[in-house]
């Protein structure tokens, strides 16, 4: 005779589950306090050793006027406001460009994926040879070669080039219809067209050429590794259940998308989450083409003051603070589409 299958927890063992999950948590929290009485102790440290040498340290410099203004961004900011304005100005242009950049790669990337297992040669040829390509070219080369094709092969904000009804394209940058608000309200209500005029393209919202470099090649690259995770993904669904979707007379792209997906992602999000993370500390390059995000704000704010230990400390703690909320937001999706027992 075979064993039964096993059954619930009985309730005895709730309250010594409740005590190992607390036991746990303090665990957390105490090895937490620890790291952070630790970094607190070595930043002290290192203060205390750079005034005994005579240098200036210190983030006092913060609440100063930081003198330089940020070329673009959704935070206004100008040159007599204090240095904590301009990184805070700076971390918002950087997800500016790591969100958009971020949602483009996902798509983009299970489209590849997708196509990397299709049953057409052609399009898995074309899909390999993206992801091998993209993939073996550094992010950097990529990002330079992006710029340069905007800035020199578009043509001159005078005569742009029209994409669709009043979204303009030239070296000057992207021009597109945008909503905005009237004075003394917090909403939009209604959409700024942009116009083109005798020597550029006014109105709407202007995004930059480096900031469309930016995004497109963080984009493009990340959207190569992301392809490689769903196929990765794809391939862990058995057999069993895509013939099962066909007997169920669904279509190919039912069975992808109510069968084969949702399974998948519980091998795709933990290596996901990689990727997001990579892909918003890679947005550090965009200094290399003058967009102004935190790392760019950074070595301005060093150049001017000095403090080369605080300005970096700060980045390390933005950086490290995006990855965690990236890795918190990521683990509560997995947990949704994880496989699920008795508890």
């Amino acid at each position: 005779m075979s064993a039964a299958p096993p059954g619930p927890p009985s309730a005895e063992a709730a309250p010594d589950g409740r005590r190992s999950v607390l036991l746990a948590w303090a665990a957390q929290v105490l090895l937490i306090v620890a790291i952070l009485g630790v970094v607190a102790w070595l930043v002290h440290h290192a203060l205390f050793v750079l005034r005994g040498r005579g240098v200036q340290s210190g983030f006092d410099f913060l609440l100063q006027p930081a003198g330089f203004d940020v070329s673009e961004g959704w935070l206004d900011f100008s040159s007599g406001q204090p240095y904590w304005r301009a990184f805070l100005a700076g971390l918002v242009n950087t997800l500016r460009a790591a969100v958009p950049a971020a949602i483009g790669a996902v798509l983009l990337g299970t489209l590849l994926g997708i196509g990397r297992l299709a049953p057409h040669v052609l399009v898995r040829g074309l899909s390999a040879l993206y992801v091998q390509t993209l993939r073996n070219v550094p992010l950097l080369v990529q990002l330079l070669m992006l710029y340069f094709a905007l800035t020199q092969l578009l043509p001159d904000s005078t005569e742009p080039l029209e994409l669709m009804p009043d979204i303009w394209l030239s070296k000057g940058g992207l021009s597109l219809p945008w909503p905005v608000a009237d004075a003394g309200q917090w909403w939009p209500s209604h959409l700024e067209w942009p116009e083109r005029g005798g020597f550029n393209v006014s109105g709407g919202a202007a995004l930059s050429p480096e900031y469309l470099a930016v995004v497109i090649a963080l984009a493009l690259y990340t959207a190569a590794f992301v392809a490689e995770i769903v196929r990765a993904g794809i391939g862990s669904v058995t057999e069993g259940q895509k013939l099962a979707a066909q007997a169920l007379g669904f279509t190919p792209w039912q069975q992808m998308r109510l069968v084969v997906l949702p399974q998948a992602l519980r091998v795709i999000v933990p290596a996901l989450t990689n990727q997001l993370q990579s892909l918003t500390k890679n947005s550090s390059l965009a200094v290399a083409v003058g967009y102004p995000e935190l790392v760019s704000i950074a070595n301005t704010s060093l150049n001017s003051t000095g403090r080369a230990f605080e300005c970096i400390a700060v980045i390390m703690a933005v950086y490290l603070l995006l990855s965690l909320l990236i890795a918190a937001a990521m683990n509560r999706f997995n947990a949704r589409v994880a496989l699920r027992g008795w508890r």
